[in-house]
Order: C-alpha cells, then sequence, then structure tokens
C-alpha cells in the first residue's frame, strides 16, 4: 500500500473521513447562520444552543418516549424551529430596526440561558444516544473502514443543503424571500405576508441546527456545551464563506472540514487554528468573504 510522505493511507483517510464529518456539520449550522443573515440580518448566536436543543430532543424522544432515531430526524427540526419562531415573534422581532450589535448580545443571552438551563438538569457529562441498527458497522473499501452513522451524516448533509440551495436561489419561494429583505414594503403591496415570511424563514434557520443535533446525537456525546465551541468555529466558516452567502456556506463548510483534517495528519498542533488563521487572512484580502459581496 502506498505512503504519502511518510503517512500511511489509513491514517490520511481516515483524517479526511474525520474532517468530512466536521464539515458536514459546519456546512449544516453555517447554511442556518447564512439563511438567518442573509434574509434578517439577524446574528444568531442562539444557533449553537439550537443545535444542542436538537440532540437533546432526540435523546428526550428515545428514552421518555421510546421514539426512535428515524422519527427523531423528521419530528425535533420541527420543533426545535418551532422554539426559534416563539422566540422571533416574542423578542428577536423587536431589533430588526436596530443595529446589528443589539440581535448578538439578545441571542448570546439566550444561548447562555438556555445551556444554563439543561445544564442544571442534566449535568455536564455527556448522555450516550445509541445509534439504530441501521447505522450500526459500516464497510471496508480496503484503504478504510467507513462507518454506516459516519457516511449518514454526510450524505443527510448534502441532501439538506443543496436542497436549502436550491429552494432559496432557483425557486419563487426563494424570490420572495430575497425580494422581501431588499424591499419589504413593495413585496407586502403584492399582498405577501411578510412578517410571516420573516418569522417562517427564522424558523427554518433554526430548524436546520436542529436537524444537524439530531444527526450529532448518535456520533458525539449528548451534552449542554457541545454547541458552545462549535458555534465559535460555525462562525468563523461563516465569515470565510461571507456573510449570508448560501453557496458560500455549503462550500465553505465542507472544505475547511477537510483542511482542518489534512492539518491534523501534517501539523496536528495546527489543527485546531487552521480555520481562524484562514479566516484572518480571507478578511485581508477579501473582508466580504470568499462569496460575499462587497457593499
Amino acid at each position: 500500500m502506498f505512503e504519502l510522505l511518510g503517512i500511511p493511507p489509513q491514517v490520511l483517510f481516515g483524517q479526511l473521513l474525520l474532517g468530512l464529518i466536521n464539515g458536514s456539520f459546519y456546512a449544516v449550522l453555517s447554511l442556518g447562520l447564512a439563511v438567518i443573515f442573509g434574509l434578517l440580518n439577524i446574528i444568531n448566536f442562539t444557533h449553537g444552543a439550537q443545535y444542542m436543543l436538537g440532540a437533546f430532543g432526540a435523546w428526550m424522544l428515545l428514552n421518555y418516549l421510546g421514539v426512535g432515531y428515524w422519527w427523531a430526524v423528521f419530528i425535533v427540526p420541527p420543533i426545535v424551529g418551532v422554539t426559534g419562531i416563539v422566540l422571533e415573534r416574542v423578542l428577536i422581532r423587536r431589533l430588526y430596526h436596530l443595529d446589528h450589535l443589539y440581535g448578538l448580545l439578545l441571542t448570546f443571552g439566550l444561548a447562555l440561558i438556555i445551556v444554563g438551563f439543561f445544564r442544571q438538569f442534566f449535568g455536564v457529562s455527556g448522555l450516550p444516544y445509541p445509534p439504530p441498527p441501521l447505522l450500526t458497522g459500516g464497510h471496508n473499501l480496503g484503504f478504510m473502514y467507513l462507518p454506516n452513522s459516519r457516511a449518514w451524516v454526510i450524505v443527510a448533509s448534502l441532501i439538506v443543503c443543496l436542497a436549502t440551495w436550491f429552494i432559496i436561489e432557483k425557486t419563487r419561494l426563494g424570490a420572495y424571500l430575497r425580494a422581501a429583505t431588499e424591499n419589504p414594503v413593495m413585496v407586502g403591496a403584492f399582498g405577501i405576508n411578510v412578517p410571516l415570511l420573516v418569522t417562517l424563514t427564522y424558523g427554518f434557520g433554526v430548524a436546520l441546527a436542529g436537524f444537524a443535533g439530531v444527526l450529532a446525537a448518535p456520533i458525539y456525546a449528548v451534552n449542554p456545551n457541545m454547541g458552545a465551541d462549535l458555534i465559535i468555529v460555525v462562525f468563523a466558516v461563516v465569515v470565510i464563506g461571507g456573510m449570508g452567502s448560501i453557496l458560500g456556506s455549503i462550500l465553505t463548510g465542507f472544505g475547511l472540514g477537510l483542511i482542518e483534517g489534512l492539518t491534523r495528519v501534517f501539523y496536528p498542533e495546527g489543527s485546531a487554528v487552521v480555520i481562524f488563521v484562514i479566516m484572518a487572512l480571507v478578511l485581508l484580502v477579501k473582508p466580504a468573504g470568499l462569496f460575499g459581496r462587497s457593499v
């Protein structure tokens, strides 16, 4: 079996797989942030807590109601989305005419409250979530072993990301959303309920975070802090791709995940900071992000 710069292929492809899995979560979460910021101009710092809510929602359905993983994939994201709709209608709606900083401070405070509540009741130790039988085991590809649970995360993330991009960029609904962002008065004059459209858009962005949380439940330990560190990286991904860029969030999320995996192979000490180094370089060269539009 060949070696690349002295690195066994099992190690190389194993780290690339790990990077692709991380990239899948980066892509879905940054996509939700991009939808919310790009269409509503709200910096949603609650996203990490809403990701955690998705994982806990799947865990609660299984342990309290006996509802399995596959049902949770379809049940939990809408429930988490509804919690986002409530937040938008009660609190966030009041901030649309204010500076972005107010939205960031509000959502940051909400994130602390949500995480603190779950930490109080469930502690900080991880809660196991057994994968369903279909996701146990894996396939030997010769050069590496591919677990079914990891393959499912990658495939599901790709499907959701591409479907979201298609809806927003290529359908009439997406055209209404973009038009409502640019000129809500004109769109409202055509009989479209713009406030409802805005509310549902925020709920959809939050539901994406809940979906990522359900995907994460069988892979990572379910705990209140699981979104705290991840959300910082995801914000860096959004900045690199371009704030509000749907396609930029998807491509940057998967790409940075792979770069992070390669860094673990060739320079493990830099894997924790490589994304932030790339962010600094991108901001120096193109402040609007790789796919962002300069104002």
